[in-house]
């Protein structure tokens, strides 16, 4: 199940839009590609696809290929991508404990395009 911080409380981005998700949907173990399409209903395969071997080039997931027809495809946390969990679950903390100053900040700032308009009359 994901437990991570949805895109609208989490502030911060690791990498693409979905990595943040990827590395929360493999956090308790392996994965296979269907399995976290589920819980990432949103994504499409092309983007997954692409994020996964971004994410294997980065050495963030291994990707074990299994026998059997058709190949049976895991994906899994690296050593290095598992590091990455404490500081995310710290960013998670802070964004739920200041995302209403955080919202608030947004709501009130005006772009530089207003900022600098002059009113002429």
């Amino acid at each position: 199940m994901f437990t991570g911080c949805s895109h609208a409380t989490s502030p911060f981005r690791l990498g693409g839009k979905w990595t943040a998700k990827i590395i929360r949907c493999l956090e308790d173990g392996p994965r296979r590609f269907s399995e976290l399409e589920v819980p990432l209903h949103g994504i499409t395969p092309k983007v997954l696809t692409e994020t996964l071997r971004s994410m294997e080039r980065d050495g963030l997931v291994t990707r074990t290929v299994g026998g059997g027809i058709p190949a049976r495809v895991d994906y899994e946390l690296s050593a290095l991508g598992r590091t990455l969990l404490a500081p995310m679950a710290a960013c998670c903390a802070w964004a739920a404990t200041h995302l209403p100053e955080l919202e608030d900040a947004r709501e009130t700032y005006r772009g530089p395009a207003e900022q600098h308009r002059v009113v002429r009359g």
